[in-house]
């Protein structure tokens, strides 16, 4: 029996899909979850309780299940879990990620230094204490921070700045500032979302730190691909057609193919494997998170050691290799399941079509009363679900404080821009009932 490790939040939204294609493929898997160690198995899953915090613990289990029941390949899916992952398959003996290229793909500060060491676009940047107060914060950046504090040390560092939390995924905590009085402010707003007891309570060790780097102004694109001991394969590029230039960074669709040209997609691909190189990612799954200046310089802004967040895998799914008929249409967790045991990949390729998801963004704050037209929004031509993961009663927070989405819609179509059409259709017939401040406070 082949076995993958898959470390992974006990309530990640890929754990359902992961297991069903392991089960097409005959494959078992060994789950590694933050579930609940004074219950006996709660989830039924038979899963090594670990705590992503305390890592020699978490490894030490590990390793006492793989000397019972040996493993062939291990997965992470979420961005905490890699860490352990990569403990795990240095331990275990597996190609995997790099323990260095895990914890730099999970610390913005440490991707940061190891791309411009690499000799990478990166923007100028330094990192600031959360403690340090907004008011001393500003005057030393709106005084030009001591070149001693700069990365790399010979850059300038200058408005508009972006201020983001180190160990956040994604674009949560993250805000533009023109000048010193938005520097301010999101100073101060970043760093109550830091206090906050459920971020404090992950324990990362990063719950303190502030990036700050220059805005580079652009259209962005994200690269979904493995590496192969550091051979990358490209699975797919998204076109993020809505501008991403601030306040806040809030990513709503991704669409494929790219319209960009057969050459740049090549030159994106070749700074993602340099990337993937300078942080010490080596085996497995990377999503890389690109920004492409009107000039036409590349910066990879992330490189994660591991694949497409939540539902959002659905929207790739690929033409199997020929000479199994078994793979003629596959999801990514079979691919990556399969490259995790070692069988090669190299000939699965995405699908022609074109595809697109929207993640459904939270216009306010308040708390979710209902949800209308989804039924309309489902029967647009191309979409081919409509998830709506909001639960009503649910109190929703919009960017830059935000952790979720209201949901997520799934368009197929002849080309990426029906495909995104579809989407934006769609999007376009939901209503979402949100009560205001006043009735939340009201309630609790």
């Amino acid at each position: 029996m082949r076995r993958v490790l898959l470390l992974s939040h006990t309530t990640g939204y890929q754990l359902r899909a992961f297991n069903e294609a392991a089960e097409a493929l005959g494959i078992e898997l060994v789950f590694a979850t933050d579930r609940c160690h004074r219950l006996d198995d709660p989830w039924q899953d038979r899963a090594v309780a670990v705590r992503f915090h305390d890592l020699d613990a978490s490894l030490a289990a590990i390793v006492a299940r793989a000397r019972q029941t040996p493993v062939h390949g291990v997965l992470a899916v979420g961005d905490r879990p890699v860490v352990l992952a990569a403990r795990a398959a240095d331990a275990l003996g597996l190609p995997w990620h790099s323990v260095q290229g895990a914890h730099a793909s999970t610390d913005k500060r440490r991707s940061r230094a190891a791309l411009a060491a690499a000799g990478q676009p990166s923007p100028a940047f330094a990192t600031l204490s959360a403690s340090a107060g907004s008011s001393v914060a500003s005057a030393v950046f709106f005084a030009g921070p001591p070149s001693s504090a700069l990365h790399p040390p010979s850059s300038i560092l200058r408005p508009p700045y972006v201020l983001k939390p180190v160990g956040l995924s994604g674009s949560r905590g993250v805000i533009r500032a023109n000048d010193e009085r938005e520097f301010r402010a999101a100073f101060e707003r970043i760093g109550a979302l830091l206090a906050r007891p459920q971020i404090r309570a992950a324990r990362a060790g990063l719950e303190d730190e502030i990036l700050v780097e220059s805005y580079i102004d652009g259209r962005e694109v994200a690269l979904e691909g493995v590496l192969t001991h550091g051979t990358l394969q490209t699975f797919a590029l998204f076109d993020k057609p809505d501008p991403l230039q601030g306040p806040f960074f809030e990513e709503t669709i991704y669409v494929t193919p790219s319209r960009l040209t057969a050459h740049f997609q090549a030159r994106i691909a070749d700074a993602a494997q340099k990337a993937a190189a300078a942080l010490g990612l080596h085996h497995g799954p990377i999503h890389a998170e690109c920004r492409i200046t009107p000039d036409g310089t590349i910066y990879i802004l992330e490189a994660a050691a591991r694949p497409i967040g939540g539902l959002c895998s659905r929207v790739l799914s690929f033409d199997g290799d020929p000479l199994e008929p078994r793979n003629a249409r596959a999801s990514l967790e079979t691919v990556l399941l399969r490259h995790a045991i070692g069988e090669p990949i190299d000939a699965v390729r995405r699908e022609t079509a074109g595809a697109a998801v929207m993640m459904v963004p939270i216009p306010r704050r308040g708390m979710l009363r209902g949800v209308s037209g989804d039924e309309a929004a489902r029967d647009v031509a191309g979409v081919t679900q409509v998830r709506i993961t909001a639960k009503v009663g649910q109190i929703l927070e919009s960017l830059p404080e935000a952790g979720s989405y209201l949901g997520f819609i799934f368009a197929r179509g002849e080309t990426a821009r029906d495909a995104e059409a579809a989407v934006r259709t769609a999007h376009a017939c939901l209503r979402f009932d949100i009560s205001n401040e006043i009735a939340i406070a009201a309630r609790s």
